[in-house]
């Protein structure tokens, strides 16, 4: 069966899970915990992510991250990639330690970022770890209430600004306790309104490096081709045939409808997408 595709762009939100293999423990003890929140950090900053709210249960975790570059799922690659060598060679082990694909579910984030941010550090209670969201000590929770020191690469700021202090937020997670989850409001691996969703785009006819991906999946925040080649820019070949490669070669645009929009025939788009970037000396032995 297919898998779906990874909607991926500059700027999105996402609630992120992993789970651990046959839904065994990732963590043995305190010291696994350290390690993975120590990757996650390098993740963060090597990735520009910003880490709202994380979340550490037993077999599973959850995180809540803003990818500032499109590159979700190499920073998860390497996230879960690193933990695993890590926590086998810690604990004498081999093989799998978290199950398959991690889930990820784009979510709109004026709309959605504060009931995430919520769910996220409820599940200690929900499971009943502990009976305090505040009390669990491998959250986010802890840090952002100030409680226990905060991470570098942990971002309070845009929980904090919402309610101005603390103790408001704390009021806010407390209030979530027996409410329903928000997962019901999902369709596909989106959360958010209908004026959200159509802001995915589908590509028109660009090749799919992942031929098994369904093409009902093929969906990703494109900036308009008005924006990204507007006539200032084309009116330089040099600066048009650089745009243009970028945009064929991040597999978003078809070399049809980039023609349509300068006036080019679909070969020169594709034969200007195909080629190589003069260096500046290769410039420089052009002119001689």
């Amino acid at each position: 069966m297919a898998r779906p595709l990874r909607i991926q762009f500059p700027g999105a939100l996402y609630h992120v899970t992993s789970r651990g293999n046959a839904r065994e423990p990732i963590f043995t003890g305190d010291e696994d915990r350290r390690c993975f929140l120590r990757i996650l950090g390098q993740v963060v900053d090597r990735h520009r992510w910003v880490c709202h709210a994380y979340c550490l249960m037993p077999n599973h975790y959850h995180l809540l991250v803003q990818t500032l570059e499109a590159n979700l799922s190499r920073g998860m690659r390497q996230i879960n990639g690193v933990y695993t060598q890590r926590f086998n060679r810690a604990n004498q082990r081999v093989g799998h330690v978290l199950q398959g694909r991690f889930g990820a579910v784009l979510v709109a984030r004026d709309s959605h970022l504060l009931e995430l941010a919520r769910y996220v550090v409820l599940n200690p209670v929900r499971a009943g770890l502990v009976a305090r969201a505040e009390d669990f000590r491998w959250s986010s929770l802890p840090a952002v209430l100030g409680l226990a020191p905060v991470p570098e690469w942990l971002d309070t700021r845009a929980l904090l600004a919402r309610f101005g202090s603390p103790e408001r937020y704390l009021d806010f997670v407390r209030e979530g306790v027996g409410r329903p989850s928000p997962w019901g409001a999902v369709r596909g691996s989106v959360l958010g309104s209908d004026g959200f969703r159509q802001r995915l785009v589908r590509p028109i006819g660009p090749r799919v490096r992942e031929p098994e991906f369904p093409r009902e999946e093929r969906f990703v925040y494109r900036e308009s081709l008005e924006a990204g080649l507007p006539p200032v820019a084309v009116a330089n070949r040099a600066v048009r045939d650089g745009r243009i490669r970028e945009r064929m070669r991040s597999g978003l645009y078809s070399a049809s409808e980039i023609g349509r929009h300068l006036g080019l025939h679909r070969s020169t788009v594709t034969r200007i997408g195909r080629a190589e970037p003069l260096t500046r000396a290769a410039h420089a032995t052009n002119k001689t």
